[in-house]
């Protein structure tokens, strides 16, 4: 005689999964459609079919370790063929959303880019202290008049100094990749406690998902979405560009000039700022920039148009998506506007250029950008315990 298992519905997983783009779960009446037509699904235990199952019911804690979750990609076949409009793949979007939240640290951070009310006090944070930055740290003359108002040179340095921007990238990333590892240490142990028997260590299946990941392939099995793929690969290839760039800058330029202040006079900058072209690092980043604002064009114009179709319409997925082009674009512009000679317009875009990158990594944990991160992990496990795709 089978046992009887009570189950206890989370109401505030379905509550939160609905407001968060999941709000046709309900019109799942469990024909198995989806799981038929998901190129992506394993042919053993396929989703999204159970995973609709487990939304309706509010058991979270069978969501939270489940590994298929971040095994779709959003391709949305499911969605355009489900005969009751119960869009499988928004609520599968919105449950990963709740995911974000529910590991967390600090929780309340969480809730807040969730929350659209708390986006002004989000954006204001970074604004603020960049804000002070410039009144305590801007260099001034004799009569204490900030420099930066009277020259007619363009020197960011001037406007903003260097080292301030340097110290609240380098501590407040540190901070925040503490914070960030805590919540993806809690997932990897949640889906190590499905008790699955593992055919690969971490590192062997990790060699394999990397290739699928830089190539997007998985995109390539997908019938109704797969023109998606180009723009997530500029966006991806971008973001990677940019933080190369600021790293080569950082290593080749800041490093050395702080040695050399600290008394190493064997150290010194490789390159002097403003970096132009034709300097390997300018075109490195400059094709970045525009790898990032084309991406993210063709990601946005494609859910204007096509709402329908490419799905994720909840607000932490436009949130992500909008900040990634903006700073891509004033990334571009704080190039292109120093060239004008206009020092306001220059400094005005630069700032709001640092103001959206800050808001970029400091959020990471808790916003749709940690995604990269969950669906590594995710797929790590699902390859180590062989589960494929069916195609």
């Amino acid at each position: 005689m089978g046992s009887i298992r009570l189950a206890e519905p989370d109401l505030d997983l379905i509550r939160e999964v609905r407001k968060a783009g999941g709000d046709t779960l309900n019109k799942c009446y469990q024909c198995a459609t989806c799981s038929v037509v998901c190129n992506l699904s394993p042919s053993d235990k396929p989703f999204p079919r159970k995973e609709m199952l487990w939304t309706q019911w509010g058991q979270k804690d069978k969501l939270m370790k489940d590994p298929d979750i971040w095994l779709c990609h959003q391709c949305n076949d499911c969605t355009t063929r489900c005969p009751r409009g119960a869009r499988p793949g928004d609520v599968l979007a919105a449950v990963r959303s709740n995911i974000y939240r529910s590991f967390a640290f600090p929780s309340f951070m969480g809730n807040a880019l969730a929350n659209p009310k708390a986006l002004l006090f989000l954006l204001l944070i970074p604004a603020l202290i960049l804000l002070s930055s410039i009144i305590f740290f801007a260099p001034t003359d004799a009569n204490g008049d900030y420099l930066f108002m009277q020259s007619s040179q363009i020197d960011f340095n001037l406007f903003l100094p260097h080292s301030s921007v340097d110290g609240l990238f380098v501590f407040g990333n540190i901070i925040i990749f503490i914070f960030a590892a805590i919540g993806f240490l809690r997932f990897w142990k949640g889906l190590k406690s499905n008790g699955e028997e593992t055919k690969l260590s971490f590192i062997g299946a990790l060699i394999k998902v990397i290739p699928a990941i830089l190539s997007h392939s998985s995109f390539n099995k997908c019938d109704v979405n797969k023109p998606r793929a180009l723009g997530h690969l500029l966006i991806l290839y971008g973001f990677v560009g940019a933080m190369i760039t600021t790293g080569a800058v950082f290593m080749f330029i800041f490093i050395p000039h702080y040695l050399e202040l600290l008394g190493f006079e064997q150290f010194s900058p490789f390159f002097a700022l403003p970096i132009d072209l034709p300097n390997p690092i300018k075109i490195l980043g400059a094709l970045s920039g525009v790898a990032l604002i084309v991406g993210g064009a063709l990601l946005i114009f494609r859910r204007w148009t096509n709402r329908d179709d490419v799905g994720a319409n909840g607000y932490q997925d436009y949130l992500f998506l909008y900040m990634l082009s903006i700073v891509g674009l004033t990334g571009m512009l704080s190039w292109l506007t120093r060239l004008t000679g206009i020092p306001m317009l220059a400094y005005i875009n630069y700032f709001i250029h640092l103001v959206s990158v800050f808001f970029l990594l400091w959020y990471m944990p808790y916003s749709k950008f940690a995604h990269m991160i969950y669906r590594t992990l995710a797929l790590v496990y699902a390859k180590s315990i062989g589960r494929e795709a069916r195609i």
